[in-house]
């Protein structure tokens, strides 16, 4: 045990450990909640970087707690599996670290738990040792239901949640140490962030894939990040009997990205029943590789009944459908609703006689790669004008044009993702 213990908790021999670790934005949100008392829990798909941002706050905490009274494990280790169905188990690791690092159990203990649901009702666990221990504890999770399970109601109200996602385009620059801080150093790296620009479009913001520049094994990398998801969380969890049908129906999923779901007819294309697709694509859903969104209406039951419109969650996994030919609309419209999703989870469709790809917060999104035909033009502006109400504003985001067209604001997709206080 102790060996384990030793390897997950580096820092208690070398402070310095995770000073070379890449910085996310998300992170000095996350510092505001080390200061509370509540459980915080890091959620997202797997390997979006939860476990380094949960390093990059032991990183903050090393500047002012001392190093043993803060304790990582990760409960994906070979060691810990075979008690995955023992709560308990916690509380015998939860021992033999104070048995090892003797922390000064006078302060507060910080506790980093990673892929906690690994372990079935780890709620039990935490819930013992919230109320009555000096312990502060950070969690991380790869599916959106982690608390929401009957066991996890209990921690109602004692948990702060933040969402963490692949690279953002502003990180993916950061990354690539690309200067658009100004105006004027956006004008002078142009050339490099419109690169950027191609290769964050095409192939997303996992970390693993921007850092590789073989393009054959970014894809690799995607499928096998995927078929993770898929094979070791999906398929155990919900006892899923045929794997090769809830594969086939995710490929083909990412084949049809930004299209409206019809349940039926993908059951007689993929030869299962239409409640079963339902289903899966709830699990994809829960699981951080998809997103779905209702068409607005005025009458909530009304919106949730609607026919869905799909994205995938990076769009790196665009690269694994079977589309021989690459659709750029549909990449540059995917890494669109991506980015208004961080924003507001409640976005929806407009659609009708018209359609608008995007309604929220009383703005109505356009996305069109090439307004420069007339006809194309035209569609994209009746819908603003068919949708429109008073205080509603208009946004036509495109690749490269950017321009107002009466009340509508035409955007370039690096305007759209890099819009800041001086623009």
């Amino acid at each position: 045990m102790d060996s384990v213990l030793l390897e997950d908790n580096g820092h208690w021999v070398n402070q310095d450990i995770y000073d070379n670790f890449v910085l996310r934005e998300i992170l000095d949100k996350a510092i505001t909640y080390l200061h509370t008392k509540e459980i915080l829990a890091l959620i997202g798909a797997r390997r979006v970087g939860k476990s380094t941002l949960a390093k990059l706050l032991i990183s903050e905490l090393l500047k002012s707690i001392e190093a043993k009274n803060i304790f990582f494990i990760n409960l994906e280790k070979p060691e810990f599996i075979p008690y995955k169905d023992d709560a308990s188990y916690l509380g015998v690791i939860f021992d033999a670290y104070l048995k090892l690092a003797n922390p000064n159990l006078q302060k507060k203990v910080y506790f980093f738990i990673d892929e906690v649901q690994i372990f079935q009702n780890w709620e039990v666990f935490i819930k013992s040792k919230y109320e009555n221990s000096n312990i502060k504890f950070i969690i991380t999770g790869s599916n959106s239901s982690l608390l929401t399970s009957n066991y996890a109601t209990v921690l109602t109200g004692r948990v702060l949640k933040l969402q963490v996602h692949s690279f953002n385009f502003r990180e993916f620059l950061k990354f690539k140490n690309i200067d658009f801080s100004t105006k004027i150093q956006r004008a002078t790296n142009k050339i490099e962030i419109g690169r950027a620009m191609d290769e964050y479009l095409k192939w997303g913001g996992y970390y693993s894939v921007i850092s590789n520049d073989d393009e054959m094994l970014k894809k690799d990398y995607l499928k096998n990040v995927a078929e993770d998801i898929i094979l070791k969380d999906i398929v155990p969890r919900y006892n899923i009997k045929s794997s090769q049908s809830i594969r086939d129906l995710f490929y083909y999923l990412v084949s049809n990205a930004s299209a409206t779901l019809n349940y039926s007819s993908l059951a007689k294309k993929l030869n299962v029943d239409p409640k079963t697709i339902k289903e899966y694509i709830g699990y994809f859903e829960d699981n951080f590789l998809i997103h779905t969104i209702s068409m607005y209406h005025d009458k909530l039951t009304s919106q949730i009944k609607s026919a869905k419109k799909l994205y995938v969650s990076d769009n790196g996994f665009l690269n694994l459908g079977v589309n021989r030919t690459k659709n750029l609309g549909i990449a540059l419209e995917n890494l669109v609703f991506n980015e208004l999703y961080k924003k507001d989870e409640e976005i929806t469709y407009l659609k009708d006689n018209q359609e608008v790809d995007f309604y929220m917060q009383e703005s109505l999104y356009q996305v069109s790669y090439d307004i420069s035909d007339e006809k194309t033009r035209k569609r994209e502006l009746n819908a603003f004008g068919y949708f429109k109400k008073e205080n509603d504003k208009c946004i036509l985001i495109t690749y490269g044009a950017n321009e107002r067209i009466d009340d509508v604001e035409v955007l370039s997709i690096e305007k759209f993702l890099l819009k800041g206080k001086d623009d």
